[in-house]
């Protein structure tokens, strides 16, 4: 058996006693005014506006956000487009599409398709089944299955997160169907919480996966008006994550991180006498200095991955590119002009491919580490880690969205923190 010693990482540098352990760092974490996020994420997804909806928070700052349609012109430009879309025979018939759709992630069970769960994925494939071909529809009944579509996705989401354009692809043999056939049933499967916002036909070597060449997600961390101090030794983690949702709609959100944390941070007395001292506030631009330094770096971000295969937590499988990574602070619109916007803190992370969890581990991190007082390269000393138990736990899904996809190169001027 473990001992409590063997579970706990163990931090050797100067600023270890001041660090929170998995615990204190999840209650730091939770106890926000998550709702107002989720408020935040909803209005958006309303909208329709995709990426370009984000420039709400940067009204000070240059911003060159692109409306969503652009990128697709962008995609015409590139190799993909080489196939011909028209005058196909054989195999080369079927008709793919391109679809660009944003959602409410706490709405949703998570992108990927679950027996019993509500996902968006299982959601839009039923919908697509109207427009599945007489021969693969008569085979899905043949096996007693239920005739739908299949949807391929630049990149599954967990429980939680929001998407303002997340890009997915369907193909069928039917060349009658037109794309706005399949917005209008789309748009009608979850009005505000599910929406399409353009629908292209593509060639058939696109993969919203495979093809694509960045991905950007966007994190919003409320910060309180005035930090008070967050009494570690007393309150009750599972209480304390309860208590933010206000609406009933995050009470079940990272489940499935809380049932590590008793053997993360091993016994509760040692954690009370270790959280006497302990920083309850962070600098946001010690956060953007962490996060910078990640910048035009390939690493392998396995100590800040979760829930990943043996397989590939070694070796170029865990390996990224960061294109971007910065934070800084900015207020969320106000509901009435009179009252001043909730303040947050955004993170802004643009790679080439992102691992499991690892968008929440680095925000999470990042925020413990500047709480901390560490070193500027306190998060590249942590990709030479051996534990995972190194980095702090998951930040809460919630304040994550997947912003966008790119399919040509980056440029950096589309970015809305600089």
């Amino acid at each position: 058996m473990e001992t409590n010693a063997c579970v706990r990482y163990n931090h050797t540098d100067p600023h270890s006693s001041s660090r929170w352990t998995a615990r204190e760092s999840y209650q730091y974490m939770y106890a926000r005014p998550w709702h107002k996020v989720l408020a935040f994420y909803s209005q958006l997804v309303r909208s329709g506006d995709g990426a370009s909806s984000l420039s709400t928070l940067f009204f000070s700052e240059r911003h060159n956000t692109y409306h969503v349609t652009e990128e697709f012109q962008v995609f015409e430009d590139t190799k993909l487009a080489t196939a011909s879309i028209s005058d196909r025979k054989g195999r080369w018939a079927r008709v793919t599409f391109k679809i660009v759709v944003s959602y409410h992630g706490p709405s949703f069970d998570g992108w990927q398709k679950q027996p019993g769960l509500n996902t968006v994925q299982g959601l839009i494939e039923e919908g697509l089944g109207k427009f599945v071909d007489d021969k693969k529809a008569q085979q899905l009944r043949d096996r007693s299955l239920p005739v739908e579509g299949c949807a391929v996705v630049a990149g599954r989401t967990d429980k939680g997160v929001t998407a303002l354009q997340q890009v997915c692809s369907f193909y069928t043999w039917r060349k009658e169907v037109k794309c706005g056939e399949i917005e209008d049933v789309i748009n009608k499967l979850a009005p505000g919480k599910l929406r399409t916002l353009h629908i292209t036909e593509v060639p058939r070597v696109f993969h919203p996966n495979f093809s694509a060449k960045w991905r950007r997600y966007f994190y919003v961390f409320p910060l309180n008006e005035e930090e008070d101090e967050i009494d570690f030794s007393v309150k009750d983690l599972t209480s304390a994550a309860g208590g933010v949702d206000e609406e009933k709609e995050t009470t079940q959100f990272a489940e499935e991180d809380f049932g590590h944390l008793n053997m993360l941070d091993g016994d509760k007395d040692d954690n009370r006498y270790n959280a006497l001292g302990k920083p309850r506030t962070f600098s946001i631009n010690k956060v953007n200095k962490l996060l910078r330094q990640l910048e035009g770096k390939a690493l392998s971000y396995k100590m800040f991955a979760r829930d990943t295969k043996a397989s590939r937590s070694i070796g170029p499988p865990t390996e990224c590119f960061m294109f971007h990574a910065r934070a800084t602070e900015s207020r969320l619109p106000p509901a009435d002009e009179a009252c001043k916007g909730q303040r947050v803190m955004c993170v802004e992370l643009v790679a080439n491919r992102f691992l499991r969890k690892m968008v929440r581990v680095l925000v999470a991190t990042a925020i413990r580490e500047a709480a901390a007082g560490t070193d500027d390269d306190a998060l590249l000393k942590l990709v030479d880690a051996t534990c995972r138990r190194a980095t702090a736990p998951p930040a809460p899904p919630v304040g994550l969205c997947l912003v966008d996809v790119g399919y040509s190169g980056f440029h950096r001027d589309t970015c809305l923190i600089i």
